[in-house]
C-alpha cells in the first residue's frame, strides 16, 4: 500500500511548480515587452539599461533554469522532452537570424535547457549516488566560480579570480561551451557552462527535498496550485514560443 501511495503521488501534477513557472513566465513577458520598447522601438528608458533591469533579467533566467533542473527527476521520456525543447530553441534561432538578424538569438535559453535535459540522461546514474547537500554545494560553487567565463575570467559578476587564456575563445563549439569567439553576437546567450551547474543545483535541490523524512510533507506542498498561474506554467513552452511575436505585433500597432 505504501508503494502504491508513493507511485500515485509521483503521478500527480505538482501544481505549485507550475504556478511558480507561470509567475516567472509573466515576469519574462513583461521584461521582453520592455526590451522591445527600448531596443526595437527606440524608447529612451535609462533605468532599463542599468543594474535594476539586469537584476530583473537574471532573476528570470535563474528561476527558469533552477526550476528546470528541479523538475528533471519528476519527468519521464527525457530524450523526447530534451529534443523538443532543443528543437524549439533552434526554431527561435532560425527565425531571428532570417527576419531579425540584428537581434538574433543563438544558443538561447531553450537550446541550453534542451541540452541540459539530454545531458542529464547519462550522468544521472552517477549524480544520484552523491549526497544532495554535497551536490548543491559543489554545483552552486562551480556556477559562481565560472559565472564570468563568457567575459574571459573565472569569478562572479565582476569579481575576477583568474583571467582565462584567449585561445579558448575560438570557434562555434567553444562558444557553445561558454567561451564566445570575439565576433559572436546573440541577444539571448546561455552557454552550457556556467549554466549547466545552476541546472544541477536545481537537480540536487529536488534530491534534498525528496529525502525520506521530508517526502510526504514536500509532496503535500508541491501539489498545491495557484490557478491561472498553474495553467500558464503547464503550457510554458508554447507560450514562450508565441509571446515575442505577439508582443511585437501589439507594440507595432500601438506605435
Amino acid at each position: 500500500m505504501e508503494a502504491n501511495r508513493s507511485i500515485k503521488t509521483k503521478r500527480q501534477r505538482y501544481g505549485l511548480l507550475d504556478s511558480i513557472r507561470g509567475l516567472v513566465l509573466i515576469s519574462m513577458i513583461l521584461y521582453h515587452a520592455c526590451w522591445d520598447l527600448v531596443y526595437i522601438f527606440g524608447k529612451d528608458w535609462k533605468w532599463y539599461r542599468g543594474a535594476g533591469a539586469y537584476a530583473w533579467q537574471q532573476s528570470i533566467c535563474w528561476s527558469f533554469i533552477l526550476l528546470s533542473g528541479f523538475c528533471w527527476s519528476l519527468g519521464k521520456n527525457h530524450l523526447k522532452r530534451g529534443m523538443l525543447v532543443f528543437a524549439a530553441g533552434g526554431a527561435v534561432s532560425l527565425v531571428t537570424i532570417l527576419f531579425m538578424p540584428e537581434n538574433r538569438v543563438v544558443f538561447g535559453v531553450l537550446t541550453l535547457i534542451g541540452c541540459c535535459v539530454i545531458l542529464m540522461i547519462p550522468v544521472n546514474r552517477v549524480l544520484k549516488k552523491l549526497s544532495p547537500c554535497i551536490g548543491i554545494l559543489g554545483s552552486a560553487g562551480l556556477f559562481f566560480l565560472t559565472r564570468g567565463i563568457n567575459e574571459g575570467y573565472l569569478g562572479f559578476e565582476g569579481w575576477e579570480f583568474l583571467r582565462l587564456p584567449a585561445f579558448l575563445y575560438r570557434g562555434g563549439m567553444m562558444t557553445f561551451l561558454g567561451f564566445p569567439a570575439p565576433e559572436f553576437f546573440s541577444t539571448d546567450y546561455f552557454s552550457l557552462f556556467p549554466w549547466f551547474f545552476l541546472y544541477l543545483t536545481g537537480y540536487f535541490l529536488y534530491g534534498l527535498l525528496e529525502e525520506e523524512k521530508r517526502r510526504e510533507r514536500v509532496n503535500r506542498i508541491l501539489i498545491r496550485e495557484w490557478a491561472p498561474l498553474s495553467f500558464l506554467g503547464r503550457h510554458s513552452l508554447i507560450l514562450y514560443m508565441l509571446h515575442q511575436p505577439l508582443i511585437y505585433g501589439i507594440l507595432l500597432l500601438i506605435f
